[in-house]
C-alpha cells in the first residue's frame, strides 16, 4: 500500500476536523463524517466508540501540533527568554488574527459547555499546560511575577480571539501586539524595581 494513502482512522480525524471547522461540532453528524472520509459509520465507531470520543481525539491531534511552536521559539533565540517571550507575542498574534480565531480548542469549549464532556477535558488540560509553559517562559525572561504575567497574556490572547470573531479584524484584536508588549514592559519594569530594592 502506498504511504500517501491514509489509514481510515487518520482520514476520519482529518475529515472531522475540516467539517467541524466549516459547520461547527454540533452541525456535523457521524454519517456525514464517515461518508466524506470514504468509510462507513461502523468503521468510525470501531475506531472512536462515539462522536464525543472522535471530537476529543480531533482536539488531541490539534493540541499535539503545538510542540514545533515551542521548539521554534527556543531555536530562534536560544538562552534569551525575553526575546522568546516577544517572539511568542508576535507568533500568537498571527493565530489570533486568523478567521475563526485560529483555535479549534477555543471553539470546542464554546460549543461544548458540559464540564464532563471528554473534549472539554482535553481543552482544559491543554490550556493548563500552555499556561504553565508560558509562565516558565516568563520566568526565563526574568519576570518576578511570571504566573501573573502568563495569566495576563493568556487573557489578552483569548480576548483577542473572541474579539476577532465578534467585531472583525479592525476591532481591538488588531492591537494585540501593542497591548501585550505594554503589559510585558510593565511587568519588566516592576521586576527591575524589585531588583533595585533588593
Amino acid at each position: 500500500m502506498s504511504e500517501c494513502v491514509k489509514r481510515p482512522r487518520d482520514r476520519i480525524i482529518d475529515t472531522a476536523q475540516l467539517l467541524f471547522r466549516k459547520h461547527g461540532i454540533r452541525g456535523v453528524g457521524v454519517d456525514a463524517i464517515a461518508e466524506e472520509a470514504g468509510t462507513n459509520k461502523m468503521t468510525l465507531y470501531r475506531h472512536f466508540g462515539s462522536k464525543d470520543e472522535l471530537i476529543a481525539e480531533c482536539l488531541r491531534d490539534t493540541a499535539s501540533g503545538v510542540e514545533p511552536f515551542w521548539r521554534d521559539l527556543e531555536a530562534a533565540h536560544p538562552g534569551d527568554g525575553m526575546a522568546q517571550l516577544h517572539e511568542w507575542v508576535r507568533a500568537v498574534a498571527s493565530y489570533a488574527s486568523m478567521e475563526g480565531g485560529g483555535c479549534d480548542l477555543l471553539t470546542a469549549a464554546f460549543e461544548l459547555p458540559e464540564p464532563d464532556h471528554p473534549a472539554r477535558l482535553v481543552v482544559e488540560a491543554f490550556k493548563h499546560e500552555q499556561r504553565n509553559r508560558l509562565a516558565a517562559l516568563c520566568r526565563a525572561a526574568g519576570i518576578v511575577e511570571a504566573e501573573r504575567l502568563a495569566d495576563a497574556l493568556g487573557l489578552l490572547l483569548e480576548g483577542a480571539r473572541v474579539n476577532r470573531r465578534t467585531v472583525g479584524p479592525d476591532g481591538a484584536s488588531a492591537n494585540f501586539v501593542t497591548i501585550a508588549e505594554a503589559v510585558i514592559a510593565s511587568f519588566s519594569a516592576a521586576a527591575g524595581a524589585q531588583a533595585a530594592r533588593d
